[in-house]
């Protein structure tokens, strides 16, 4: 008996694996850590001592400046943009990785909801917030205040408003599959009724409040912490993201 002559069988075409990407966090925050990461490299392996006191004089927040405008005004020029440039600048390397990990925690989250601009927004209004609040204490006091501290700490005031709220989940109208909306942006009334939200603003509160009382614990030894920035730069955050909720939900 012949048999049949069929078709080659085709060999099947492999198919690619799923490329996962390598960093998780959006462009926008690795672009900021990138940006912080590459000035403080400057700062530490090309500039010498005294180019990174004339950076610090350049760039750095210092409230002093607030109250020697009084006598010439010309000394309140570095106060258009030091409130936000200060935010570049880190006193060491432990410093700016502390930061660069609390930018990725919570700055991720208000990245992938908002976008890039609002993003950036936030960062530099609430580390100006920060350095005015850090100012008001400090208004005769020769202290200066570097680190993005301000503005990581908005971002975290700013992603506390919806990162304690419920997925919201709909179903499609044509294949009534589940589709998950997010998490919705709660009011500043429900944001404090959800126990896990008020629980995370009152410990960074407390936590912050206390560093004055350090000194009592360390021997007198004074620890170099801008709680007041921190304070001033969360508490911005939390209040001003319902102005880019508002703007996104128009846009739909």
């Amino acid at each position: 008996m012949s048999e049949q002559a069929g078709e080659d069988p085709q060999p099947e075409t492999p198919q690619e694996p799923r490329r996962e990407p390598v960093f998780l966090i959006p462009g926008v925050i690795a672009g900021i850590i990138g940006l912080l990461a590459a000035i403080h490299i400057a700062e530490t392996f090309v500039l010498n001592e005294e180019g990174r006191l004339a950076l610090l004089y350049a760039f750095a927040f210092l409230p002093l400046r607030i109250t020697a405008a009084a006598q010439d005004i010309s000394l309140a020029l570095p106060l258009v943009w030091t409130p936000f440039t200060h935010a570049l600048l880190h006193d060491g390397w432990e410093h700016l990785l502390v930061n660069v990990a609390w930018l990725a925690i919570f700055g991720t989250p208000v990245a992938r909801r908002y976008g890039t601009w609002p993003t950036i927004v936030i960062f530099l209004i609430t580390a100006a917030a920060g350095a005015f609040a850090f100012a008001l204490p400090n208004l005769e006091s020769p202290a200066y205040l570097i680190g993005a501290s301000g503005g990581v700490s908005g971002l975290t005031g700013a992603a506390v408003r919806f990162m304690f709220q419920p997925i919201l989940v709909a179903r499609d109208p044509e294949t009534g599959e589940r589709v998950v909306l997010g998490r919705r942006l709660a009011s500043l009334a429900d944001f404090m009724r959800e126990p896990r939200a008020r629980t995370f603003t009152l410990l960074w509160v407390i936590l912050n409040a206390a560093v004055p009382l350090l000194p009592a614990f360390t021997g007198g030894l004074e620890v170099q912490v801008a709680w007041q920035a921190h304070l001033g730069g969360f508490f911005a955050g939390l209040l001003m993201i319902g102005l880019f909720e508002r703007r996104a939900a128009r846009a739909q």
